[in-house]
């Protein structure tokens, strides 16, 4: 790793690393509503001007990127019905079934779901501490306590508020005008399924809930199960960067490598494991900027460009580790070819063990994307930056336009399911297009997405305008309101 480089950051500039501007220009009521609605991926003309990139653009474009690997997931999931989770989950030649889409490497861009959120993980942990640790490294520890509970503060507001606005639109569908949805129970009445929703996302969002998380997700919102881990990874970088804060920087890089082999090894913390990642490259990062990384990085600095191109290669392959989940993962993953030996690297700790071979994936590719020109470079274009700016919109929305439309799109052009004879019989084959050929490229699955694509980025497009963006908007604002006042001379001592 050089001791110099272009910097991870913006110091001066930047106060929190987010993919969209917080600040708003005032406009009229019929303006705003015609720019809600307005797709903005209509105006990305080739020959438009670019703007000026900040230097952790590719940082943005990597998540957006990332949602776009999810979205590609679900869909082929979906579309393929129980073959998709037998092939797609499985790893390539695993019980005799060799399929194209499975290939290592190759199958992230059709079930790389699993695999972005790992990465969406680990740019959390760097985006939740890049202002903090500046602050620790410039001796402010007072402003580190400040900054901490601002952030705090703001998280639960900012996570919560775009989850409640689509999983309710979507309970609303349901009585009015009457939508039914392939996943979740409709109750009898509009009321009823009300209180339900309360009840049940009451303990989902509590960050210290020990029963069941994933009630909520499985009736009013299947893919926001990650919210909850979101949060209470939050909750781990805020309470690292606190007992931190005065450490010695050696000291500091030893107890996250410490915390990062804690959550990894010795309890079943991967989602911890993850975020303190994304710390310790922040820490690291930061620490590079001002000359200040230790010298064993200076050492390997003329092996930096082969040590993560090879790093990145290791994560694309650890990346596609087979999802299958259960007590028996070690044996399928014995069974499967590619992964016999790897399989025994797996911690007795973590019970779902795709996520550890997921946390050394996603640490690499985080680690490796800025020091591979030609992989920023592509993270950088317009078409990734936009994806960042509403990545946690299309997060949130695809999954409903799923089970809204793209459900009823895929039984017309032929790619049925065993159930839609029972929900939905006339959509059936009504445009039968061909379903023939390697499994996930089917001319039936992409000819559907011009349809299902365009849907799904125009409703990330509102959500992030009307939801998004405003959330983080009234987290600051209510914070800055519910501050005291300074205390004047007097009163000082």
């Amino acid at each position: 790793m050089p001791a110099k480089y272009e910097g991870f950051l913006d110091q001066e500039r930047m106060q929190e690393v987010s993919s969209h501007s917080a600040t708003w220009k005032s406009v009229r009521p019929g303006r705003w509503s015609l720019d809600v609605v307005r797709p903005q991926f209509f105006a990305m003309r080739p020959g438009s001007p670019k703007k000026r990139l900040r230097p952790t653009a590719w940082l943005d474009g990597l998540r957006g990127f990332a949602a776009l690997l999810v979205y590609i997931h679900h869909n082929q999931l979906w579309a393929h019905d129980s073959k998709g989770n037998l092939i797609y989950e499985n790893a390539f030649g695993y019980e005799g079934r060799h399929y194209f889409a499975a290939l290592p490497f190759v199958r992230h861009f059709f079930s790389g779901g699993h695999f972005a959120v790992s990465i969406f993980f680990v740019i959390s942990g760097y985006v939740l501490s890049v202002k903090s640790l500046s602050l620790i490294h410039k001796g402010q520890h007072q402003n580190v306590t400040d900054s901490v509970g601002s952030a705090l503060f703001r998280r639960w507001i900012r996570l919560y508020i775009p989850v409640i606005a689509v999983s309710l639109l979507c309970m609303v569908l349901r009585h009015y005008p009457g939508i039914h949805p392939a996943y979740g129970e409709k109750k009898e009445t509009f009321r009823e399924d009300l209180w339900n929703y309360y009840t049940t996302f009451k303990n989902y969002s509590f960050v210290f809930l020990t029963g069941n998380m994933y009630e909520f997700p499985l009736l009013y919102h299947p893919h926001s199960w990650s919210i909850p881990i979101e949060f209470k990874g939050s909750i781990v970088v805020y309470t690292a960067l606190l007992a931190l804060s005065k450490c010695t920087r050696n000291a500091r890089l030893w107890l996250e490598a410490g915390l990062i082999f804690y959550f990894l090894y010795i309890v079943d913390g991967w989602y911890g494991a993850l975020f303190m990642a994304g710390m310790m490259l922040c820490d690291l990062e930061l620490l590079a900027v001002n000359d200040k990384l230790p010298r064993i990085f200076s050492k390997l600095e003329d092996f930096k460009e082969l040590i993560f191109f090879h790093l990145f290669i290791t994560a694309m392959y650890l990346g596609g580790v087979p999802s299958c989940d259960g007590d028996d993962f070690t044996g399928r993953l014995k069974n499967s070819p590619g992964w016999k030996w790897l399989s025994h690297l797996k911690p007795q700790a973590v019970f779902d063990g795709k996520w550890f071979y997921l946390f050394w994936a996603a640490l690499f590719t985080v680690a490796s994307v800025p020091r591979l020109p030609w992989l920023k470079q592509f993270f950088e274009t317009r078409f990734c930056q936009y994806l960042g700016r509403v990545s946690f919109a299309l997060y949130l929305v695809h999954g409903p336009v799923i089970f809204f439309i793209a459900d009823r799109i895929y039984a017309a052009v032929g790619l049925t399911r065993d159930d839609h004879e029972l929900r939905i019989p006339d959509w059936m084959n009504k445009f039968p297009i061909s379903t023939s050929g390697p499994m996930g490229v089917e001319l039936a699955f992409w000819a559907a997405q011009l349809i299902i694509f365009p849907i799904t980025l125009w409703a990330a497009e509102v959500v992030t305008k009307l939801f998004d963006e405003p959330s983080v908007k009234f987290a600051n604002w209510l914070y800055n309101k519910s501050l005291a006042s300074p205390l004047s001379p007097k009163f000082v001592a």
